[in-house]
């Protein structure tokens, strides 16, 4: 699962790691190791001068589900960034309403106004916000890049056929060492 190749201009782009869902269980990763992983994965961002994305939500997109009816609520301080997270004040946020970071946001602009070519995906969950934030990236264009260690979903089976099966299919997969690496590489 080697990463190819990593653009002149990625972004990071976290999804949904905030204080309401931190207590979420996770599959096969903690959300402990989430958050630590994307942390130091925004650390080196950050350090290169390349763009950091943090993506959460409050809201739930309209709709029937043969789940049941949706509802959406959080606590009062729910939406914030994790703290291990920051945000630094060169950070981009983005508050969504739908499971994907594109859809009724203004991401796609800004990466578009930034020259941004990849986004390096992690955050949760794993089927839910990161895959559909992965497929809007990839119908607009950008090359993607799925942080497979530093994502995590509620059901292991999901983020495993995510992982091994939808993936592949849009982007490329590596490790939060493969990445950090990659970006160490790098000049400064």
């Amino acid at each position: 699962m080697p990463l190819m190749l990593l653009d002149e201009r990625p972004a990071l782009v976290v999804i949904d790691l905030q204080k309401a869902l931190l207590q979420m269980p996770s599959q096969p990763h903690s959300m402990l190791d989430i958050v630590g992983r994307a942390a130091s994965l925004a650390r080196s961002f950050r350090s290169h001068g390349l763009e950091v994305v943090l993506v959460t939500v409050n809201g739930s997109a309209p709709g029937r589900t043969e789940m049941g009816q949706r509802t959406f609520s959080l606590p009062a301080d729910g939406a914030q960034v994790a703290t291990e997270l920051g945000p630094e004040p060169q950070d981009f946020l983005v508050t969504k309403q739908h499971p994907g970071a594109f859809i009724g946001t203004s991401l796609d602009a800004f990466l578009r106004e930034k020259g941004i070519s990849q986004v390096v995906l992690a955050g949760v969950s794993t089927s839910n916000g990161v895959e559909a934030s992965a497929r809007s990236a990839f119908d607009l264009g950008y090359n993607i890049v799925f942080v497979v260690d530093a994502m995590a979903d509620r059901d292991a089976e999901m983020h495993r056929h995510c992982i091994e099966k939808v993936f592949p299919r849009l982007g490329e997969r590596a490790s939060t060492e493969e990445l950090l690496n990659r970006i160490q590489e790098r000049p400064l």
